[in-house]
């Protein structure tokens, strides 16, 4: 089978020479979302688990060099010269010191907030001191994230009325099915947080809770 993990098809050749180059680049190594069928897991790139279903892998946490091209992921290959547990460590460490703000949705009376258009938006939500301050600023002990694509992240309390979580179950719907923009789709889920931390989620598809 192919190593390609992203774009057209790569010879054996085309992917040894881009190994070649991430093992010898500065470029940054960030932990990256994907969905559990993600055909890269097919082709070997290193991953770990965040969300596991009786019916398999629901949402992987794959790891990616950012560079200026394009994101290369990381594949078994870069362990023969990388060690994994550093390359976690530098990912989170790297995700923890990229810079995004959340902004109040004044149409939602200022009760839900956002952090989108940025390349590392969605994966955020890993990081626990940014996700403390969406509990701070909408004042609440527990949350519904919603990270449907990668560049999109957008928060809100699970104590909100029946009214305001419809139009955020709306929101997130649209942005699910919203290809038009190119954002790589993550899972058709809400993720619940209480202090900072993911707890659980709820599987949109069939309205099931798993926690």
């Amino acid at each position: 089978m192919s190593g390609t993990l992203y774009g057209k098809e790569k010879s054996q050749e085309e992917i040894d020479k881009i190994v070649e180059q991430t093992k010898n680049s500065d470029q940054k190594i960030f932990p990256i979302l994907k969905p559990g069928n993600w055909v890269g897991l097919r082709a070997g790139a290193l991953n770990s688990n965040l969300i596991q279903t009786e019916a398999g892998q629901k949402v992987v946490i794959a790891y990616g060099m950012d560079t200026p091209d394009n994101i290369v992921f990381l594949t078994q290959q870069h362990l023969k010269t990388m060690d994994q547990k550093e390359i976690t460590n530098e990912a989170f460490r790297n995700l923890g010191n990229y810079e995004t703000e959340f902004t109040y949705s004044e149409a939602l009376q200022n009760k839900v907030l956002t952090s989108s258009g940025n390349d590392f938006s969605s994966e955020r939500i890993l990081n626990e001191a940014h996700m403390l301050k969406a509990h701070t600023m909408l004042e609440a002990d527990e949350l519904f994230v919603s990270v449907p694509r990668r560049t999109c992240m957008m928060v809100i309390s699970r104590d909100s009325d029946e009214a305001l979580l419809g139009t955020f179950l709306n929101l997130h719907k649209d942005a699910w099915e919203d290809e038009s923009y190119g954002n790589a789709p993550i899972a058709n889920i809400l993720f619940t947080m209480k202090a900072g931390r993911i707890t659980g989620h709820i599987a949109l598809d069939n309205l099931s809770e798993d926690e």
